[in-house]
């Protein structure tokens, strides 16, 4: 059985980026996340769910023409 929820280190190596741009990300609120013995978890779906969004994100930019970066 896969875990439900994962540490904020575990996503950060995910979404390969460091553990302070996730604490930015669930700060403001982007990346839903909760606290339980004071340590932040990210359910796994969650983590899904907010990958589906930046391709979207990715693909609507494309398709205005708004894309800089590459």
């Amino acid at each position: 059985m896969a875990q439900r929820f994962v540490q904020i280190a575990d996503v950060a190596e995910t979404l390969n980026v460091s553990a302070r741009q996730v604490y930015g990300l669930v700060k403001s609120g982007e990346l839903p996340a909760i606290k339980i013995n004071n340590q932040w978890r990210v359910e796994a779906d969650e983590v899904e769910r907010y990958i589906e969004r930046q391709y979207e994100a990715t693909r609507n930019a494309v398709a205005a023409g708004q894309l800089e970066d590459l």
